[in-house]
C-alpha cells in the first residue's frame, strides 16, 4: 500500500506546489512599480487554485482595495478529480460554511469571489470573500471556467507544470493578459517560443536567483539540497515568471564589453585569452556561452543561453530563433542554418551545445 501511494504522489507532484506569499509580492509589486493602475478597474482570475490555502487568493484579496480592482474570482479543482487524492483536509472555513456539502466538497470545484465590502467593517479584503461550489470539477477547459476566463481582464496563476502548454493556449486564445509559473525550459517548446520571439510574452521580474520554492504534500519524498526539513519546502532551479504585462525590468539594458575586451579580460576561462569566439558547425553564429559574455560591437548573429531570457531587452536585441528541432523556427531569410539536416542541437568541432537562443543586436 504504501509503494502504491509513492507512486501516485510523484506522478501527480507537479500539479501539487504552492507559491510562497513573498514570490507573489515580489512579483507583483514589479509591475505596479511600471504601472500603478496595471490592476485598476480590473477583474483578476485566480484559476488552478487551492483557495482555502493560496497565497495568490490570500495577496490579492488582501489588496483589493489597494489596487483597485474590480472583481477577484478564485476556482479550485475538486479533489475526486486530481490524480493523487491522499492527504486532502477541509478547513473549518469550509465546513463552518452554511452552504457546505460533503459530497460537494469532494466532487465539485469551489469558486470565490470578492466584490464588496460583506462584513461591514468598510473594508474590502480577504474576510469579504464568497464562495460556493462549481457545477463541474473545475478543470481550466471546462465551459464553466472558460466562461470565467473570459469576464477576466488578467489572469495569474500557478499551473499544472504537466498541463503548461495546454493552459498557456487557452490563455492565448483568449487574448487576455497574464503571469504565470513555468520552468524556463518551456521557451523552447514549439507551442510557446512564438510567442517570445514575436514579443508576446516574456519573463516577468523573477525569483531569487531562478530559484523557487514551493510547499507541496509531497515535499519528503525529494533528496537532501531539494526539501528543507526546517522549511518544508522544495526547492527548484530554473523557475520562472512568464507574462504579457510590461516591468521595468524588461527595458534596461545590458551593460557589456567589447569583443576584444571579453577576450581579454573575461572572468570565464572559457573566453580570457582566446582569439575569438567559437563558431558553429551547424549555424552561421558565434557561440556565446555567458550571457555577461556577449560583445557589445558585434553586429552578426550569436547563440547565448537561453537564461539570457532574464536580461532581454527588446530595445536592445532581437530574438531570431533557437536551436532546438533543428533550427525550425529560424526563418531561411536571415541564413543562419548552414545545412538542411536536421539538428536538435548546436555543434561546435562536432560535440553538442546546450540549448541556445539566436539573437542579434538591434541598431542604434
Amino acid at each position: 500500500m504504501a509503494n502504491s501511494k509513492l507512486t501516485q504522489a510523484k506522478a501527480a507532484k507537479n500539479d501539487e506546489f504552492y507559491t510562497q506569499y513573498p514570490d507573489i509580492e515580489k512579483e507583483i509589486s514589479a509591475y505596479l512599480d511600471y504601472n500603478p493602475d496595471v490592476f485598476r478597474g480590473k477583474t483578476v482570475l485566480l484559476p488552478c487554485d487551492d483557495p482555502e490555502w493560496s497565497n495568490f487568493t490570500k495577496y490579492f484579496a488582501q489588496n483589493f482595495e489597494r489596487f483597485g480592482l474590480k472583481k477577484l474570482i478564485s476556482t479550485s479543482y475538486a479533489v475526486e478529480s486530481k490524480t493523487y487524492k491522499d492527504g486532502y483536509q477541509l478547513t473549518l472555513f469550509e465546513k463552518n460554511a452554511p452552504q457546505f456539502d460533503q459530497h460537494k466538497s469532494a466532487r465539485n470545484g469551489k469558486i470565490f469571489t470578492l466584490t464588496r465590502d460583506m462584513t461591514g467593517d468598510n473594508k474590502v479584503n480577504v474576510e469579504d470573500l464568497e464562495w460556493g461550489y462549481l457545477e463541474g470539477d473545475g478543470d481550466f477547459r471546462s465551459a464553466e471556467v472558460t466562461k470565467l476566463r473570459d469576464e477576466a481582464d488578467i489572469i495569474i496563476t500557478n499551473p499544472p507544470f504537466s498541463l503548461f502548454r495546454e493552459f498557456l493556449a487557452w490563455i492565448v486564445e483568449a487574448g487576455k493578459q497574464f503571469v504565470i509559473i513555468s520552468n524556463l525550459n518551456a521557451i523552447t517548446y514549439k507551442e510557446i517560443f512564438p510567442l517570445i520571439k514575436n514579443d508576446k510574452m516574456w519573463l516577468g521580474n523573477g525569483f531569487h536567483a531562478g530559484n523557487a520554492y514551493f510547499s507541496t504534500p509531497f515535499a519528503e519524498e525529494y533528496g537532501e539540497g531539494i526539501y528543507n526539513p526546517d522549511t518544508g519546502l522544495v526547492k527548484f532551479r530554473n523557475v520562472c515568471w512568464f507574462t504579457n504585462l510590461d516591468h521595468g525590468k524588461r527595458h534596461q539594458p545590458l551593460p557589456l564589453m567589447t569583443m576584444a575586451d571579453n577576450l581579454k579580460f573575461s572572468t570565464h576561462k572559457e573566453l580570457k585569452g582566446k582569439q575569438g569566439y567559437d563558431r558553429y558547425d551547424n549555424y552561421d553564429a558565434i557561440e556565446v556561452p555567458f550571457t555577461d559574455a556577449i560583445p557589445s560591437d558585434y553586429e552578426g548573429v550569436m547563440g547565448v543561453p537561453i537564461s539570457f531570457l532574464d536580461k532581454y531587452s527588446p530595445e536592445q536585441f532581437e530574438i531570431l530563433g533557437t536551436s532546438d528541432r533543428g533550427g525550425d523556427n529560424i526563418p531561411e531569410v536571415d541564413a543562419i542554418r548552414l545545412t538542411k539536416k536536421k539538428m536538435d542541437s548546436c555543434l561546435i568541432d562536432g560535440k553538442k551545445v546546450y540549448k541556445r537562443l539566436f539573437i542579434k543586436r538591434r541598431a542604434n
